[in-house]
């Protein structure tokens, strides 16, 4: 076993760090994080660090460059203080839509992330719900891959719904909607989507699956503008359903997303806290749960020399 365990944070989402310090039982790391005037971000340790098994929680959320920067900046402040393994816990993965060049001329900017956090020092990352699975392959240290969907799972499944069917609103979430429909022993439908260039604009016109008549529980990975997950439940609802519900990891919740949600067919929306909700993105659809015990369980793990795997086996 590593020597002390700590636990810091940037600005990006400080009250999910001490929920996590909670569940861990050690005190969150005393730093201080700032900008000059110029605009600089400025990181600085205000306890001994030496020889301790750090963990930064610093997950992508607005505004995402000072946040990666913070980031970037913390590690290399610990690594300077002569730490000896630095775990960086990032609940939302920065640029995780950008997992490939599918367009001429762009850049696989998800990769690029990865290549900085190495650089910068990291020996470990934990991660939740990554856009693309891949994204682990852009790394050649450890990746722990966690999942939100024991969590959102075991919500519906206390709710014990009938005829209950599970939707992946397209062919990308395809195994998120598997590994919901096992664990509530339910059928599962696919939408067939289309996206119409960079703007977010989506076309939804099939269901590939039963659900007429029946309660229907969208799944996905996040909910940036609520385009396509309202776009979703507005298909639903053409075909017949009885309900509408919806399970999302990271609630990016950007721009009139919650508005659109709040005037959709979606029933209940339920996400985590892998990025923050403040209070004027939440309504009365919202329904938060907390990802801290997940992740601290599997602090303890890695701290302990225990392999994580043992975090969905207790699932």
């Amino acid at each position: 076993m590593l020597d002390e365990l700590k636990i810091f944070t940037g600005r990006a989402h400080p009250r999910l760090a001490e929920e996590i310090c909670q569940e861990v039982g050690v005190s969150l790391g005393r730093s201080e994080v700032m900008k000059f005037t110029n605009d600089n971000s400025f990181v600085r340790i205000n306890e001994s660090v030496r020889e301790a098994d750090v963990f930064v929680v610093q997950p992508s959320c607005q505004p995402v460059n000072d946040g990666l920067m913070e980031l970037l900046i913390m590690i290399d402040a610990l690594k300077r203080a002569s730490i000896k393994r630095l775990t960086a816990v990032v609940t939302y993965f920065p640029y995780g839509r950008s997992d490939k060049k599918d367009q001429p001329r762009i850049s696989i900017t998800a990769r690029l992330v990865a290549d900085l956090l190495q650089v910068a020092g990291v020996d470990r990352v934990i991660s939740l719900d990554l856009h693309a699975p891949q994204i682990q392959g852009f790394f050649s240290i450890p990746v722990d891959h966690l999942t939100a969907v024991p969590i959102l799972a075991g919500y519906f499944a206390d709710k014990n719904l009938d005829n209950l069917v599970v939707v992946a609103p397209d062919a990308g979430r395809a195994k998120m909607a598997r590994q919901f429909a096992k664990r509530l022993n339910s059928p599962m439908a696919i939408i067939d989507k289309r996206r119409l260039g960079n703007d977010e604009q989506v076309v939804m016109d099939n269901v590939i699956g039963e659900v007429a008549g029946k309660r229907c529980l969208l799944v996905d990975d996040e909910i940036s503008s609520g385009g396509s997950l309202v776009s979703a439940a507005n298909t639903l609802q053409r075909a017949n359903v009885l309900e509408v519900y919806a399970a999302v990891t990271h609630p990016v919740l950007s721009g009139m997303a919650p508005q659109r949600v709040a005037s959709s067919p979606i029933q209940e929306l339920v996400v985590t806290n892998s990025v923050p909700v403040p209070g004027d993105k939440r309504n009365s659809k919202i329904k938060v749960l907390s990802i801290a015990p997940l992740v601290g369980e599997a602090i303890r793990c890695i701290h302990n020399g225990i392999s994580v795997s043992t975090v969905f086996e207790k699932e």
